[in-house]
């Protein structure tokens, strides 16, 4: 008995393992034991028997507790490391992204949620990128060779709205000269993205409800139900749980389709993208205008560096494709719209502008800071390190001792493009 009270003792030094092995060699010491009566050793026996179930659950239950904690513990792990992590299990995402972790922990969601088919709400401002997100989930499933069909909601009049998203037969109206497949039909075997969800009117959520719940939809003017199998992703820039309590949006319709929840956060709290957005969107408008990327001024850098951007990514988009239209080589404040002239004049007036975002130095406003000093840094050593090797990654690798692939995440980071460095040094050499 002795025995089995210091082994109970030694619960918290004893792996769980060794504990058990000494539990069973003490089992069956006793059966052979032949100092004990027979009720005495049975009676062991039970006891030594309670401690090992006992064991177990202990084993079980710290199990699980490690596997509750352990997906909160990843927001600890370094934010480029989050990021890298991402690209590095070949997440498919069309254009760049941070280290904003709001942003990357809706990527991280979408990421699971897209070998899926439960239904997906992402909610944002305008401009955040929803759509984008959607077909993100959309091109990382196994429905990315399957048809995305996108509707906007808010754009379609009440009276066709049935006709649009379920479609209709031959003569079930006027102008119906013939059959016509909805938007859910098209969307079938792949994913259907609902823009502006909190637009549809009240008659439009209803049978909507209707195809979420049985999975079947009813052209216009038919009584013969067709079965439709399209993952849905639904987006919205308004406050649905507001649009409910005023009884302007469906609560069950709401729980459908929230079933994995994303949101994204505004451009003003993913500051460390501006850069690299300015610089994939100055690349992405010299393609569509044929010329080459547009330089800025760094007044003109510094006021897109800190300006607002009530319209978010969108917005910014649209300032570089102007920038990139009507300047020449380089473009300058002057070349922004009249509307946001103003502040720059009223920035300049006033001194210099707030660190980032903040109004005040912080402990934060100097960690963005440095952050965005860092950037700037490591993207100007990658340009000139593949200006000097004539854009081949290869030999860059091997000049920085990085792996290849490291190499390449970095250059996705910061949206640079090797191949371009590649067609200059082809240039300057056939020169």
């Amino acid at each position: 008995m002795r025995i089995l009270d210091q082994d109970a003792d030694a619960v918290s030094t004893l792996s769980y393992a060794g504990l058990i092995e000494k539990i069973e060699i003490l089992r069956s010491t006793l059966r052979w034991a032949s100092s004990l009566e027979r009720p005495e050793i049975e009676k062991v026996l039970r006891q030594a028997s309670a401690l090992r179930d006992e064991v177990l659950q202990l084993s079980h239950k710290e199990r699980f507790v490690r596997a509750a904690t352990a997906e909160p513990s990843r927001p600890d792990l370094s934010l480029r490391r989050r990021r890298e992590a991402l690209i590095a299990r070949s997440f498919s995402f069309e254009g760049t992204f941070g280290d904003s972790p709001k942003l990357l922990e809706a990527l991280e969601i979408a990421e699971k949620a897209a070998p899926t088919a439960l239904p997906v709400l992402i909610d944002g401002e305008s401009g955040t990128g929803k759509e984008l997100m959607a077909k993100v989930i959309h091109a990382n499933g196994d429905r990315a060779d399957r048809p995305f069909v996108s509707v906007n909601c808010g754009a379609i009049p009440d009276n066709l709205l049935e006709s649009e998203l379920f479609g209709h037969c031959k003569g079930s109206f006027t102008g119906a000269t013939g059959d016509r497949k909805g938007k859910f039909e098209s969307a079938h075997t792949g994913t259907i993205f609902l823009d502006e969800i909190g637009e549809l009117p009240l008659s439009g959520q209803v049978k909507l409800l209707r195809v979420l719940e049985a999975h079947e939809i009813q052209r216009v003017g038919s009584d013969q139900p067709t079965n439709v199998n399209a993952r849905v992703v639904a987006a919205t820039n308004r406050d649905l749980r507001k649009l409910i309590k005023e009884g302007k949006f469906r609560e069950d319709l709401f729980y459908r389709l929230s079933v994995i929840h994303v949101s994204l956060p505004p451009l003003r709290e993913r500051r460390d993208e501006i850069p690299l957005l300015i610089d994939y969107f100055g690349d992405e408008a010299a393609e569509a205008l044929k010329r080459r990327p547009i330089a800025l001024t760094q007044r003109l850098r510094a006021f897109l560096l800190d300006y607002a951007y009530p319209g978010n990514i969108r917005e910014l988009r649209n300032l570089v494709y102007r920038l990139s239209c009507l300047a020449g080589e380089t473009a300058d404040c002057g070349h922004l719209p009249a509307d946001i002239q103003p502040l720059l004049a009223d920035r300049g007036a006033a001194g210099p502008a707030p660190i980032g975002n903040h109004e005040t130095v912080s402990a934060d406003a100097l960690g963005e800071a440095k952050r965005l000093a860092s950037d700037q840094a490591e993207r100007a050593f990658l340009e000139r390190g593949l200006q000097e090797v004539g854009g081949l990654v290869t030999e860059l690798a091997r000049r920085c001792d990085m792996n290849r692939s490291h190499v390449q995440t970095l250059l996705k980071k910061h949206g640079i493009r090797s191949k371009n460095f590649r067609e200059a040094a082809r240039t300057e050499s056939g020169n």
